[in-house]
């Protein structure tokens, strides 16, 4: 439909956009799983799980519903803590090897 080009053309760009951040946002997740790797400190810190995942619901500040953002950043979350957990065990590994 000719008339939703427009839209599908912003909403493709602002999806670009956003996996721009989330490449960037694990860039740095992987950048701390290497410091919690050298550090011995547990890939998973409850309340910062706590703590970013309230952020994420504040921050949409009643704009999008809090119960989807929750399980949105709920979602990041579990990505984020298991690429975490995983450098740590690579990490482990090349020391055992």
């Amino acid at each position: 439909m000719k008339i939703l080009k427009p839209y599908r053309a912003r909403i493709d760009a602002l999806d670009k956009q956003l996996i721009d951040l989330f490449v960037e946002r694990f860039q740095v997740i992987k950048e701390v799983g290497h410091l919690k790797a050298r550090e011995n400190i547990d890939a998973i810190l409850q309340d910062r799980v706590d703590e970013v995942r309230n952020n994420a619901v504040t921050m949409a500040d009643g704009e999008i519903d809090p119960a989807f953002i929750y399980r949105l950043w709920t979602d990041i979350i579990k990505y984020s803590c298991d690429l975490e957990e995983d450098i740590k065990t690579s990490y482990k590994d090349s020391k055992t090897a």
